[in-house]
C-alpha cells in the first residue's frame, strides 16, 4: 500500500468538521483515527466554513507526534460538495479520506483519480491518501462487493479497510428495525456485515465494524466491540469520546493472549519445516500460527 496511513485501525472517532472545540478535544481522545465529517454532521450552509476549518485543523497537527491519524468524510462522490471537499482540503494532507455512500469498486476507482489529480496539484506524495469507503449504504452498494474481488480495481492499493453502516441502508429499504429484542443484527444487517467482513480479508485490509449508534450504552458497546473483533474485525468506528477507550481495548490482545500467540510463533519457529507443532499437550497447525501472528500485528 502506497497510502500512510497507520495499522492497525482500532478506534476511529468522528469529530463534526464544523467544531473547532470537538477537533482539538479529539487529539486527546486517544483514538487510533480522527474522522473530520464533512458529510452528515453538517448543515450545507456550514460546509464552506467548516471545510476551511478542517483544513487548517489537519494542516496544524498532522505533524503531531502523539496525534491521532487525521482523515476526512467528504460528502457522496457524486455531489458537487465533494469536489468542493477535496479541493478546499486535500492540501492539508489528511492520511485519508472516508467514502460515504461508495456505489462500488467503480466508484473508489474515481476517486482514486481525483486523488492523483488534487495531490499533484498539491505537491504531495501520489498516492499517499488512503481511502476507506463506506460500501453498504444503498441496497444497491451491498450488492456490489463481489467486484471488489475481480482482478485488480484501479483504487485498491489505496485502500486501508472497508466500512459498512447501517442507518442509511435501513432508511433506504424502509426497515422498521435493525436489531432483535436481544440486540444483535436482523438478518439483512448480518448478511452484509459478514460480507463486508469477509470482502476485506479476501482483499487483505482492515475489516471497520460500523458504529454504536447509543453512545450512553457503554455496556452493548462493550459487547459488540468484543464481538465484532472475536468475528474478526481488526476496529470500529465511533460517534463520542467516551466509545474510544472501550472500543481500543477489545480490539487490543491481552496479555495473555500474546504471551499465547508468542509462543507458538517461537514453536514453529524452532521447527520451520513442521506442517503442525505441539505445544502444552496441543496439537496445533499452520492456521494456528497464522492466527497467532495476526493477533500479534493487532498490538
Amino acid at each position: 500500500m502506497t497510502a500512510h496511513c497507520q495499522l492497525p485501525l482500532r478506534a476511529m472517532l468522528f469529530v463534526p468538521g464544523d467544531s473547532a472545540r470537538k477537533q482539538e478535544k479529539s487529539l486527546t481522545s486517544g483514538a487510533d483515527a480522527v474522522i473530520i465529517d464533512l458529510e452528515d454532521s453538517v448543515v450545507p450552509e456550514k460546509r464552506a466554513e467548516a471545510r476551511q476549518l478542517t483544513h487548517d485543523f489537519i494542516a496544524a497537527h498532522k505533524h503531531d507526534a502523539d496525534a491521532p491519524d487525521l482523515w476526512l468524510r467528504i460528502n457522496p462522490l457524486d455531489t458537487r460538495d465533494a469536489i468542493d471537499d477535496l479541493e478546499t482540503a486535500l492540501d492539508a494532507d489528511p492520511v485519508g479520506i472516508v467514502l460515504p455512500k461508495c456505489t462500488g469498486p467503480e466508484q473508489v476507482a474515481e476517486l482514486d483519480h481525483l486523488l492523483f489529480e488534487r495531490e499533484r496539484k498539491a505537491n504531495l506524495r501520489e498516492g499517499s491518501t488512503a481511502i476507506l469507503p463506506i460500501v453498504t449504504e444503498t441496497p444497491g452498494a451491498a450488492m456490489t462487493l463481489h467486484r471488489y474481488l475481480e482482478g485488480k480495481f484501479a483504487g485498491k492499493a489505496r485502500l486501508a479497510g472497508l466500512s459498512w453502516g447501517a442507518e442509511d441502508l435501513s432508511a433506504a429499504i424502509g426497515a422498521s428495525r435493525k436489531r432483535k429484542a436481544d440486540g444483535s443484527w436482523t438478518f439483512p444487517y448480518q448478511m452484509v456485515r459478514a460480507q463486508v467482513l469477509l470482502t476485506a480479508h479476501a482483499l487483505d485490509v482492515q475489516a471497520i465494524d460500523t458504529l454504536h449508534a447509543d453512545f450512553r450504552d457503554t455496556e452493548g458497546l462493550i459487547a459488540y466491540a468484543q464481538a465484532g473483533r472475536s468475528d474478526g474485525f481488526s476496529g470500529m468506528l465511533a460517534i463520542h469520546p467516551a466509545q474510544v477507550e472501550p472500543i481500543q481495548t477489545a480490539f487490543t490482545p491481552s496479555d495473555e493472549e500474546i504471551a499465547e500467540a508468542e509462543a507458538v510463533v517461537a514453536a514453529f519457529a524452532e521447527n520451520p519445516g513442521a506442517g503442525a507443532v505441539s505445544l502444552d499437550g496441543k496439537m496445533l497447525d499452520r492456521p494456528h500460527l497464522k492466527l497467532a501472528e495476526r493477533i500479534l500485528a493487532q498490538q
